[in-house]
Parts: C-alpha cells; structure tokens; sequence
C-alpha cells in the first residue's frame, strides 16, 4: 500500500430501523445538521455534492462525491470521491433485532498536497484524525435518529 492511501472500515451499531438509518445516510445535504465535522454540503447535480470536512487537525479536506449506488432494498450505497480525496466510500445497512448496523469502507488517496507531503511522519495521526471524525460522526447521527 502507498504511503498516501488509505483503507478505513468502521461498524456503527444504531437503535434504529434500517430504512432511518438508510435516509438519514443518503440524505448528504443534511450532514452538517447532525455531523460537526461536516462544515458544508453543495450540490453540484442530482448525482454530486461537493463536501467540506475538518475534524481536530487545522485543515479542510474539499471532496466531491458522486452516486454509484444506491439500492434501498439492499440496504447498499456507494460513492466515487474526487478532490482531496480521490477513491471510493460505501456501506451497507443490516437490520437485526436490536436496531442497525452500519459497515463503512472507505478506500481513498489522498491526493491534498500537504497531507502528501506529510505522509511519511504524519499517517498514524491522520489515521487518529479520521478516527475521531467518524467518531463524532457516529454520535451525531444516533442523536439524529433519536
């Protein structure tokens, strides 16, 4: 694997049915509404939506995000990322008794140029940066679905 690329998997686990979870995960443009980590959302087309993300560490990540998939029935979704970010994101939704759980798998490239060229020293706190993010990502979309 290259220096620059990254591979995140994350399971969250929400007291909630699976068609919310499935709206709530689709519905882009609300992100900033439940997730303080997401600062803005713009459509671009019916397919596109440009996204700015900051977490902990003092920089903006600009990406845009392009529909591959979304299938309800199947609980899929997936999208191609460009910008900052050039790779792809899906997840899948599994209802079970309890409520839903989430799997999210991202397989990016950073392609920002101060991250480039941090990589060699930086990678295990941007790893810890993604981390937290998903984290209060999590958090924000359990209070959303409350």
């Amino acid at each position: 694997m290259r220096l620059n690329s990254y591979l995140f998997r994350d399971d969250w686990f929400l007291a909630a049915p699976a068609k919310a979870v499935f709206a709530a995960v689709v519905d882009v443009a609300a992100y900033p509404q439940w997730w303080s980590d997401v600062r803005s959302v713009r459509k671009i087309d019916d397919d596109t939506a440009e996204m700015i993300c900051q977490a902990t560490l003092p920089y903006r990540l600009v990406v845009r995000m392009r529909r591959h998939e979304e299938n309800e029935h199947a609980g899929r979704m997936a999208v191609h990322l460009d910008g900052d970010l050039r790779g792809s994101l899906s997840a899948q939704v599994l209802g079970h008794a309890r409520g839903t759980t989430l799997l999210i798998h991202q397989d990016v490239e950073a392609t920002k140029p101060l991250l480039r060229r941090l990589a060699p020293v930086a990678r295990p706190v941007f790893r810890l940066n993604h981390a937290l993010m998903m984290r209060r990502g999590l958090a924000g979309l359990r209070a959303r679905l409350a």
